[in-house]
């Protein structure tokens, strides 16, 4: 069976499973988790992957809510598709968590393109994973997963995500999530502050030393922080205050630079007031994220092929994501689904539309998107060869 044969019993093995993949779309989007907590969330996946006869790990890598799931007659070379699933703090009824970013709308393209490929194994040469991967909010859980060699046998990553633009040369920016704490002395605030060490000072004075930095970094380079202990009482001379910065650059290795450029706002802050300084990472670095691009070619060929257009050049807005981790180990893709109504992520007014009828219809345009490209990239091995040779990290 040649390439474009396939695909199109792939396309009718997706229609004819179009209601079991739209069903995950609406139990994760029905069964909003945080992350780390996604345990209703990813059993409902492994149940429908292990009923499809892939081979689960479940809990993977000491990771309570994530997994890997394979099926293939070869170890290589291996298609991975990436499962988000972890909803987000606040945006659903009563602030209860929300996917108003739509990673429900991600676990049933990744689990519904791996359903979609179950079905033709004995025509594919290699392996098929669905990868689990939580917390993407807030821990980032990829970066562990990378860390531990999750990805060493995998050849290529793809993962979509909608937006409200059709994306395929997509960008995320490094980011260090900095916690720095300060220590000081209390005293009476007007009987005896000659006694005090002055905890908020040194917050202050951190603010405005990297309010003075940003004149001297790149342009790509973002700093936000907020304080998160500031003190108990006016008439108390603040002795433990904290606060956090995201700071974020196009690349890896001049955050690095930035970063402790940071750190040494607050090495200065302590000095000045005589407060103790200590800091600590809050959530997993993130590192840039790398398209690679022939792969970028192959998957919007195939989406395109489906029936999406117009597809943009760049990113103009870039935030950060823990897919950029994966992208320096393996070649990687990661695009934009567009939606329709221009309502940004992480918006309340995005619920309305994460998993409407529009959702649903490029859900299954993306599913067959998805697939093509596997099946491209497995049955054509001069394209793994060049995915390989245009791997290169920043």
């Amino acid at each position: 069976m040649n390439v474009q044969d396939l695909k199109n019993k792939a396309f009718e093995i997706e229609d004819r499973l179009s209601q079991e993949i739209e069903n995950i779309s609406d139990f994760i989007f029905n069964h909003p988790e945080l992350g780390g907590e996604e345990v209703e969330s990813s059993r409902y996946l492994v149940s429908i992957l292990e009923k499809f006869n892939f081979k689960v790990t479940y809990p993977y890598l000491d990771i309570p809510t994530a997994f890997r799931a394979e099926i293939g007659t070869m170890e290589r070379p291996a298609f991975a598709f990436l499962a988000e699933y972890d909803a987000l703090p606040g945006m659903g009824p009563n602030d209860e968590p929300g996917h108003a970013c739509g990673h429900h709308w991600i676990a049933a393209t990744a689990v519904g393109a791996g359903l979609v490929l179950s079905n033709l194994k004995d025509y594919i040469p290699g392996k098929i994973v669905v990868f689990g991967t939580p917390g993407e909010e807030t821990i980032g859980y990829k970066v562990d997963m990378v860390r531990k060699g999750a990805f060493d046998d995998i050849d290529a990553v793809l993962q979509l995500h909608l937006e409200n633009t059709n994306l395929m040369n997509t960008s995320a920016l490094a980011m260090d999530a900095l916690e720095i704490q300060f220590k000081g002395k209390a005293a009476h605030a007007s009987a005896f502050p000659h006694k005090g060490i002055n905890a908020l000072d040194a917050v202050n004075l951190t603010f405005a030393g990297i309010n003075a930095l940003r004149q001297h970094v790149k342009t790509d380079v973002r700093i936000h922080g907020i304080i998160i202990r500031g003190g108990d009482a006016p008439n108390i001379i603040p002795d433990d205050c904290a606060c956090r910065f995201y700071v974020r650059a196009n690349h890896r290795s001049y955050l690095n630079e930035v970063t402790e450029k940071v750190l040494n706002c607050a090495r200065g802050a302590a000095m000045m007031t005589g407060a103790e300084f200590d800091f600590r990472y809050f959530e997993n670095p993130l590192d840039d994220l790398i398209i690679n691009p022939v792969l970028r070619e192959i998957a919007e060929e195939n989406l395109k092929s489906v029936g999406f257009d117009n597809f943009g050049e760049t990113d103009e807005f870039p935030g950060s994501s823990d897919i950029g981790n994966v992208s320096h180990v393996v070649p990687t893709v990661y695009g934009y689904i567009d939606i329709g109504p221009n309502v940004g992520l992480h918006e309340r007014e995005f619920l309305k539309y994460a998993n409407g009828r529009e959702a649903k219809e490029k859900l299954h345009k993306a599913v067959k998107g998805m697939v093509g490209t596997a099946i491209d990239v497995l049955l054509r091995p001069e394209l793994i060869a060049r995915i390989k040779s245009s791997f290169k990290i920043k």
